[in-house]
């Protein structure tokens, strides 16, 4: 039979499960995978590690939906909005890691029962309980800072992704191994952009380069290691951000001067204060619309 609407054929398709979402049906990209702890790791420094890395994908996965409606051309706003989806996922998967290594803190209390692990760390923290990078906070000042901080934070992630892959735990080098072609896309649908406005019009090359010339200081701290990250690279579980640099700025360096746009000034390395929960006053409003609905409704399903 025909159904009448889509949400009626969601129904049919999975009775009595069916919650209005689109995340139902697909297949678990953990499935079959061993989710002990790695021998001689501190489950606290991974979970750590998870969070840090699940923090920078839902924050800016959160950015990116506000371009829905707002972006230039109704294409633009699919592919924003995939983009979106894709990090998203990787937050959940990273922040469920987080959240069976023990990392819940306060929002295991807060979120109640029956509330999954990467809900209660998404909706039940705090600002100061993030540990997401300087990069990924700031709104965005028009649709060409947009394009410039994903083109360089997608170019972090990939780099890093990759080297995942091999992690000794195998939770992380499976979502890492899911990542990589997600990450790839997100680089490449940047850069097309990122050349398309420094090439592009006296206008749309201005505005490129003042979003490239904010984007940039936002890096501070990204390349430098904390401690979490230090101790897991030397156990062959997580990756040094310093060891990232030359391959992030040969391809951020090479896509300015092919858009015709001057290279700013990186900062120099600094503490990672992201990393630590100090953030500026940006995160706060949006984790707000981030968390409402979960936390006038905890434990609610839809």
């Amino acid at each position: 039979m025909h159904e009448e609407t889509v949400y009626d054929a969601l129904t049919a398709a999975h009775g009595d499960e069916a919650r209005w979402a689109f995340g139902t049906g697909f297949d678990d990209p953990l499935a079959g995978v061993d989710t002990t702890i790695p021998e001689g790791v501190d489950p606290a420094d991974l979970g750590g590690y998870c969070l840090m890395l699940g923090d920078d994908a839902l924050v800016l996965s959160q950015r990116l939906t506000e371009w829905v409606t707002r972006a230039p051309e109704l294409e633009e706003e699919v592919a924003m909005a995939n983009i979106a989806l894709d990090l998203l996922g990787q937050a959940r998967l990273l922040l469920s890691r987080a959240g069976s290594a023990g990392v819940l803190g306060r929002s295991r209390e807060r979120a109640g029962p029956g509330v999954p692990d990467e809900d209660a760390l998404a909706y039940f923290r705090d600002a100061a309980e993030f540990r997401c990078s300087a990069l990924v906070t700031a709104p965005d000042g028009d649709f060409a800072h947009a394009l410039v901080r994903l083109l360089v934070a997608s170019t972090w992630r990939l780099a890093l992704a990759v080297r995942l892959r091999g992690s000794r735990d195998p939770v992380l080098a499976a979502i890492a191994a899911k990542a990589v072609p997600e990450l790839t896309y997100h680089r490449d649908h940047a850069a097309r952009w990122v050349l398309r406005l420094g090439d592009g019009t006296a206008l749309s090359h201005r505005r490129a380069q003042d979003a490239a010339d904010a984007v940039w200081p936002r890096t501070e701290g990204l390349f430098t290691a904390t401690d979490v990250e230090r101790r897991l690279a030397g156990a062959g579980v997580g990756v040094d951000p310093a060891e990232l640099r030359d391959e992030v700025r040969d391809v951020l360096t090479r896509v300015l001067a092919r858009a015709g746009l001057l290279l700013p000034p990186w900062p120099a390395d600094a503490p990672p204060r992201g990393r630590a929960g100090e953030h500026g006053p940006e995160l706060a409003p949006l984790l707000d619309r981030l968390q409402v609905v979960a936390r006038a409704h905890p434990g609610g399903t839809w």
